[in-house]
């Protein structure tokens, strides 16, 4: 079973729209959307017939108050802001609770408790190609690396279940512990970027991270026509770190179209030029030599 995920080191690149199109190539496959935050690849693959499954990320505290003495106690002790004063009650601000449990054991009344907070949700769904899981992280929870987890691990048995030897990732963007998660035990990168001040610096530390697992990568230029000399720059500079470049896409309107439709480019526009140019970045990520 191969691996590959799909990185870059900001948000905006075209990451999601490149994953889309990668993702109709295949005959069969599982399609892993990893940005938990702001999954946004279900919007354009449509996944139907959807099983859900909760993930708890922590703890919140919860004040009783037909228990609460209102003495404030809660208040001064904690660190994150999570206690507010309403209406000369005390309650908890749940986005900001971050289950430390130390408003729970200072309270000389016993008016706190800690719940399960299991909003955030897992999905999985079928595509024309294949199966898609994807997550939503709710607001305020942390520990999205382990959301990510989930996401990955189902897309495995996904991957068993339905015969399929490969599975294509959507990481997120950045190099916090999602893109760490998502890129973990992966067997081929691919890092999208454009030709702008800001893309090439975040492209730099995305390859620092990725060679830090000593993974192959691969880097797929985006919008490169926008900036032909940023874009010769990054060319030069990933020639001098041995780093192939597999791709470099042009700007076209047909993308705006596809997305505004809410399909993948080479869907939306299979004999343009652009998405020619999509089926040989394919081939090439396909075909790579990992080692």
């Amino acid at each position: 079973m191969t691996e590959i995920t799909i990185l870059s080191g900001k948000g905006g690149t075209g990451k999601s729209s490149l994953s889309a199109a990668l993702a109709t190539q295949a005959a069969k496959l599982v399609v892993a959307d990893c940005d938990v935050d702001a999954s946004n690849l279900p919007i354009i693959l449509q996944p139907k017939d959807y099983q859900e499954g909760k993930y708890v990320s922590g703890q919140k505290a919860v004040i009783n108050p037909a228990l609460c003495i209102n003495c404030g106690q809660c208040l001064n002790y904690c660190r994150f802001d999570a206690v507010a004063s309403i209406n000369n009650r005390y309650q908890i601000v749940e986005t900001a609770c971050d289950g430390c449990q130390l408003c729970a054991r200072v309270c000389p009344a016993n008016a706190i408790t800690m719940i399960e907070h299991d909003k955030s949700r897992w999905f999985i769904g079928e595509i024309t190609n294949g199966k898609m899981v994807h997550a939503h992280l709710a607001a305020g929870e942390d520990n999205s690396g382990k959301l990510v987890n989930i996401v990955r691990d189902q897309a495995r048995e996904l991957a068993s279940e339905i015969e399929s030897q490969l599975i294509l990732i959507d990481g997120p963007p950045g190099i916090g512990c999602p893109a760490i998660s998502a890129l973990t035990g992966t067997d081929k990168v691919v890092l999208v970027t454009e030709p702008t001040q800001s893309g090439i610096h975040d492209l730099k530390r995305v390859v620092e991270l990725v060679r830090q697992f000593k993974i192959p990568a691969f880097v797929v230029i985006n919008k490169y026509d926008i900036n032909l000399p940023l874009s010769e720059e990054l060319e030069e500079w990933c020639e001098t770190i041995q780093l192939p470049i597999i791709g470099k896409l042009p700007f076209d309107k047909v993308v705006v179209d596809a997305m505004v439709h809410c399909q993948s480019i080479t869907d939306w526009a299979p004999d343009s030029p652009i998405s020619d140019e999509i089926r040989k970045i394919w081939n090439k990520l396909l075909y790579a030599d990992q080692h």
